[in-house]
């Protein structure tokens, strides 16, 4: 599986997720580097500031960073 580039938020990514960061319900601000991630809510990835992701080298992706120590640390 090939990932998704980090992205700036840019004025049309602000009209477009309405929502804000689904790891940190922070909203997003112009020029903050956001990515798309896996994380605990349900459905397809969304994006996320990039301090709140870790990439994942086995499967190329970038998972919510709460998630991704829950899997590293199983009965936390």
């Amino acid at each position: 599986m090939i990932t998704q580039p980090k992205k700036l938020v840019d004025r049309e990514m602000m009209n477009t997720i309405t929502s804000g960061c689904a790891a940190c319900g922070h909203p997003f601000n112009l020029g903050e580097t956001v990515v798309l991630a896996c994380g605990a809510w349900e459905g397809p990835p969304k994006y996320i500031h990039e301090n709140e992701a870790v990439f994942d080298p086995r499967t190329s992706t970038y998972v919510e960073r709460k998630c991704f120590e829950a899997g590293r640390n199983p009965g936390s």
